[in-house]
């Protein structure tokens, strides 16, 4: 088959690749020609696991291909979809205008019937309204579907290749066949091909994102309360987790969630509850506990030193907002470094990618440094916001050596209170008993 991707952001450049990776002729397209320029020459604008050598090499086999020009992608495509960024507006609602601005544009360049396609997290009623756009600005007809993504990042080819489920929203029965076509080679293990409404599979995904960030809001909210009361939120996660009726994916207790997607989202479904009556009270309290949490680190690290801050130098492990991605948008690492600064803290970071993406907002006010290690040398206290791989099983003596005093500060619960407790360290964790070294 042959399909356009307009955008070349996560979703884009990610949805295109494993297109054309099941063998379809797949044109990606943006504005932006620095980046197209970039991608022809190789360079991936972001960082995921086995991206950079699938698109080399669809890329080299002719299958992927990257162009500024829009009219000529759509009027070599059977299949559009529109794969561009929804960013959150003023109002906390998604902001659809580059949607719109494209859906014009291949409307207007359309040479014969397409399948346009809505990649992008848009609001209920989205697809309705491109429908209308389209039949307004083009002599041929133009099929609408929904098509949501749900790709994690750092996993994200894995997600598009082998789904859970695939949802599509259409109209017209006659689409579903197509589809089906279309994901045939990803639903090889008998996962589904879902249709429905366009509203409900808009719905979906809202729903979906926002059923992920109630986890972590919710099992966050009981790893503070089992500080205040003596429980172990480890225990309490396996006391619950074992019940099939919750398990245990995203109760994982931590320093709050971030990236491109659950923040934006949540804000975006407040939004379209209030604009149709409803008040959204649990999404309210969702986004509320999690901006709270993103606080959970500094309050801890200022506890320690009594509020006493300036001039303290503080080693910071992972910047991004997961492990497995370069992506620092609504990282809890942001909130921390930003509180921290600003009560005077010397900061020296290490992150395996996102480093970059993070002097590029903070330029020089913090030291970067190419190995966790190096970060330590001379500073008070460690903090660990990213649960990164490699900070994992870390040389504690070696740790404790290189830091001024040894103190950890643990948004993510990586290590064993009693075992670093018996090599002499001060230990802060979420959820669980602070421990000391015996004196």
């Amino acid at each position: 088959m042959k399909i356009a991707v307009v955008g070349t952001g996560y979703v884009g450049l990610v949805t295109g690749t494993c297109f054309a990776d099941s063998g379809n002729e797949v044109i990606c397209i943006d504005k932006d020609a620095g980046k197209i320029a970039r991608l022809q020459g190789g360079v991936i604008p972001i960082y995921e696991p086995g991206l950079e050598e699938m698109v080399r090499r669809n890329f080299q086999n002719g299958r992927l291909t990257f162009t500024t020009n829009l009219v000529e992608g759509v009027e070599e495509s059977q299949w559009v979809f529109i794969a561009v960024g929804t960013p959150q507006s003023e109002s906390g609602a998604a902001d659809l205008t580059t949607v719109f601005e494209v859906a014009k544009a291949i409307a207007r360049s359309a040479n014969g019937k397409k399948i346009v396609v809505i990649k992008s997290t848009v609001p209920v009623g989205t697809n309705k309204k491109v429908q209308a756009l389209v039949d307004e600005h083009s002599a041929h007809p133009i099929l609408v579907a929904s098509n949501p993504e749900f790709l994690k990042e750092g996993a994200a080819i894995e997600d598009c290749t082998k789904p859970d489920r695939v949802v599509i929203g259409i109209r017209s029965l006659e689409l579903a066949d197509s589809f089906h076509e279309l994901y045939a080679p990803f639903l090889r293990t008998e996962h589904p091909l879902l249709v429905m409404s366009p509203e409900s599979a808009e719905m979906t995904k809202y729903a979906a994102n926002a059923m992920l960030a109630t986890k972590i809001s919710y099992i966050n909210e009981m790893a503070n309360l089992c500080e205040k009361v003596g429980g172990d939120i480890n225990d309490v996660r396996r006391g619950i987790g074992h019940d099939a009726r919750i398990g245990f994916q995203f109760l994982f207790p931590g320093a709050g969630y971030g990236g491109s997607c659950f923040p934006k989202d949540i804000r975006a479904l407040i939004h379209m509850a209030r604009e149709n009556g409803e008040a959204p009270a649990m999404l309210e309290a969702i986004d509320a506990v999690n901006e709270k949490q993103k606080q959970v680190l500094f309050n801890k690290i200022s506890g320690h030193f009594h509020g006493k801050l300036q001039g303290l130098r503080l080693a910071l492990w992972g910047l991004a907002f997961k492990p497995r991605t370069d992506d620092i948008r609504e990282a809890s690492a942001l909130a921390l470094i930003d509180a921290l600064l600003k009560a005077g803290v010397s900061l020296k970071v290490h992150d395996p990618q996102a480093m970059e993406n993070t002097r590029a907002i903070h330029g020089n006010k913090m030291v970067y440094c190419e190995s966790p290690y190096e970060a330590l040398e001379g500073a008070d206290a460690l903090a660990i916001v990213t649960e990164w791989q490699e900070f994992r099983n870390p040389d504690f003596k070696r740790m404790g050596e290189l830091l001024k005093n040894k103190i950890i500060f643990d948004g993510r619960n990586l290590y064993d209170p009693k075992s670093l407790k018996a090599q002499g360290f001060t230990y802060y964790s979420i959820g669980r008993k602070t421990v000391c070294p015996e004196k």
